[in-house]
């Protein structure tokens, strides 16, 4: 969909590129650490943490080590940051901007 409306994609594998403590901090200026969590992830459920509170440092800290733990996909139009953005989502941003 971006590629048919001529916007110019830039893919990153997180698992073979992880994002840097100042990437992810970075993101969540965007749209807040906890959204950027995935907290339905199972890796969280083998962590045995999917039923504890987690403060920001330790979401930021999990994040870091395990990837999984990222929502996906993110999505950066302009300066808005779609997280786990439905094709919906995306087309309205891409309207907005």
């Amino acid at each position: 969909m971006l590629l048919q409306r001529g916007v110019t994609v830039q893919e990153r594998d997180f698992f073979k590129e992880p994002l840097s403590e100042a990437e992810v901090r970075e993101l969540a200026t965007l749209g807040g650490l906890a959204q950027l969590f995935a907290r339905r992830s199972p890796s969280l459920k083998e962590l045995g943490l999917a039923d504890q509170e987690l403060s920001e440092a330790r979401m930021l800290e999990l994040m870091l080590k395990e990837p999984r733990l990222i929502r996906r996909p993110l999505v950066r139009i302009g300066g808005q940051l779609l997280v786990g953005a439905s094709p919906k989502a995306v087309e309205a941003a891409l309207t907005q901007s």
